[in-house]
């Protein structure tokens, strides 16, 4: 054949290898969520991509056995049609030398190899991981003919390669599991891209997070829960319902460890300006109330708060003592935080570059993400940014108590009878941001 000739066998071998290249990343990149929404369309290309993703070895082989045969082939045609070329040129440029022939068959080979890894390689590569869903349903007819026609082939290649897999004990079967460290992954993406923003970015993540979070994340402790007395008259309960202007009380036989059920302010509203008594013991209406361990976590309360068409528990711990009450709106909070309460006060402030004002109850969670901290010690131990101090001090800690972890200073700044109010976070020197 003339060079021009051999050129165009060059060139055609070159496309061709780059579709298989373009095959091989666009079905091995495509998403099986993307796929599933593509049928859901109705793509019927996409279920035959994922029919092939199934058995991945089957796309390899005849992705692997084309190519490699192409390059040996492109090798042979360019050995043939350009050294000689080459090699003619070189003679003309420096005379007879004995190392003309060699230099012109390594240029040869340079420049066919620098065609193939450009055009048939990286290229086309790089294109299919841009548009993987879109590649894989573009090509997997022509990979499905090809399969066809070298069936013998693929399977004689395929069984050899997973009969050694198998000798040597290694797992191929591809597992689609997503786990939230990939969805939140995902969500970082989002979020750096623009494609989200920082309040979404947030949410989802507190989406996640309601199954590890126990109601004790969200709900108001003992020492702050405002409950009505039996034994209170009709002014003691005016005045807690005036001070503390919520939409239900817990009704105590004279404690808290006595919780008899709640009431309705409205109810409490409607006979005060009936001008009708209030008393818990006889007018009133004392509803049984929802009790739950306090190792119930936020999901669980979800379903629960579903079932019994209720939106107020009263958590207890394992001796049955209240350890605080939780509603409905507490969790909405947690999930939503300030797109629920645009005005409550944040639990971490950043003062300056290097400090954070955290309050005591903050958990733990917040506490890693504001400090881009992987893990704290034993954190299975505790959920606030107290219980974490508590744990590392070993002992009930008083004011200027402090413990320095991972780079940061916890120091405690202040204390409400013996619980932890407000600790104050500082970068130590040398740690950057």
């Amino acid at each position: 054949m003339s060079l021009f000739q051999n050129l165009l066998v060059i060139a055609f071998l070159v496309i061709v290898s780059a579709f298989f290249s373009f095959a091989e990343i666009g079905l091995a990149s495509a998403r099986r969520i993307r796929l599933q929404q593509m049928i859901e369309a109705g793509d019927a290309r996409a279920g035959r991509v994922l029919a092939l993703q199934e058995q991945p070895g089957i796309f390899f082989t005849v992705v692997q056995v084309a190519l490699n045969a192409i390059a040996i082939l492109g090798g042979i045609v360019g050995e043939q049609a350009l050294s000689p070329f080459l090699a003619s040129g070189l003679h003309s440029l420096f005379g007879p030398a004995p190392w003309i022939d060699t230099a012109g068959l390594l240029l040869s080979f340079l420049l066919v190899t620098s065609l193939f890894i450009i055009f048939a390689d990286l290229m086309p590569k790089r294109l299919a991981m841009t548009w993987p869903e879109q590649v894989a349903v573009l090509v997997v007819k022509p990979i499905g003919f090809c399969l066809a026609v070298l069936k013998p082939v693929v399977l004689m290649y395929d069984g050899i390669a997973t009969g050694l897999f198998g000798l040597l004990g290694i797992q191929i079967n591809r597992e689609d599991r997503i786990t939230f460290d990939d969805v939140s992954a995902m969500v970082d993406a989002g979020t750096a891209s623009g494609a989200l923003h920082k309040q979404e970015q947030h949410l989802i993540e507190n989406v996640f997070e309601l199954d590890t979070r126990t109601v004790t994340f969200a709900m108001t402790p003992r020492d702050s829960v405002v409950f009505l007395r039996l034994q209170d008259d009709d002014q003691q309960l005016k005045a807690k319902i005036s001070d503390h202007p919520h939409s239900k009380f817990l009704v105590c036989d004279d404690h808290i460890d006595s919780v008899v059920g709640f009431v309705e302010s409205k109810d409490i509203l409607k006979r005060t300006l009936n001008q009708q008594a209030i008393s818990l013991n006889r007018e009133l209406v004392v509803k049984n109330i929802l009790a739950i361990p306090d190792t119930l976590t936020l999901s669980e309360l979800l379903e629960r708060f579903k079932v019994t068409n209720q939106d107020l528990a009263l958590i207890l711990n394992e001796y049955a003592l209240v350890v605080g009450i939780v509603t409905l709106n507490d969790v909405m909070k947690t999930l939503m935080g300030d797109l629920v309460s645009p005005f409550t006060e944040e639990q971490i402030v950043r003062r300056d570059e290097h400090s954070w004002l955290v309050d005591g109850v903050t958990p733990v969670e917040d506490l890693k993400r504001a400090l881009d901290l992987d893990a704290l010690p034993h954190e299975e131990q505790y959920q606030t940014v107290a219980g974490f101090l508590m744990f590392q001090l070993k002992k009930i800690p008083k004011r200027t108590d402090s413990v320095e972890f991972a780079g940061y200073k916890f120091e405690v700044v202040d204390i409400d009878n013996y619980r932890i109010d407000q600790v104050l976070v500082t970068r130590l020197s040398g740690q950057s941001d």
